[in-house]
């Protein structure tokens, strides 16, 4: 809902998105509301009107290129999914540096990843993003242009 409200409207302060989360009926606390633009990693950033909005911090693209890319194609095993879960076995001890290239991709669907020696668990935010977000990799590692 954060993010909607400052995607819609431009946030300068906490107690500005506090009422409008009240609002829609989110009965939340400053020091929560603080805690959420540090997890989510919100910016002030300055407008033409010289006042500042909280926006979203802009992700690195992807280097299509570089070793980034070509670690998707040379460690990632299978694609699966179950629920709102997404499981990608890799080779052992490719799971990490695997998990990051995949957090880095800044897809709005995945939540996060956890990655051990060589399994990635991705969590989607909407259960029927995962198929989706599965298909999409196994494209990536299918892919010599990726």
């Amino acid at each position: 809902m954060i993010l909607r409200i400052i995607s819609e409207k431009p946030i300068e302060t906490q107690d500005e998105l506090v009422k409008l989360l009240r609002a829609e009926g989110f009965n939340t606390t400053q020091a929560t509301l603080s805690r959420d633009i540090r997890e989510l990693q919100l910016i002030k950033t300055a407008q033409e009107n010289g006042k500042y909005r909280y926006t979203e911090k802009k992700r690195p693209e992807p280097e299509t290129d570089s070793r980034m890319s070509r670690i998707l194609r040379d460690t990632l095993v299978s694609v699966d999914h179950a629920g709102h879960m997404i499981i990608i076995k890799t080779m052992s001890g490719s799971a990490n540096v695997a998990g990051e290239v995949i957090d880095n991709l800044g897809w709005q669907e995945i939540l996060g990843t956890i990655a051990g020696d060589n399994t990635i668990l991705a969590v989607v935010r909407h259960e029927q993003d995962a198929a989706e977000v599965a298909r999409r990799i196994r494209i990536m590692i299918q892919s010599p242009d990726f």
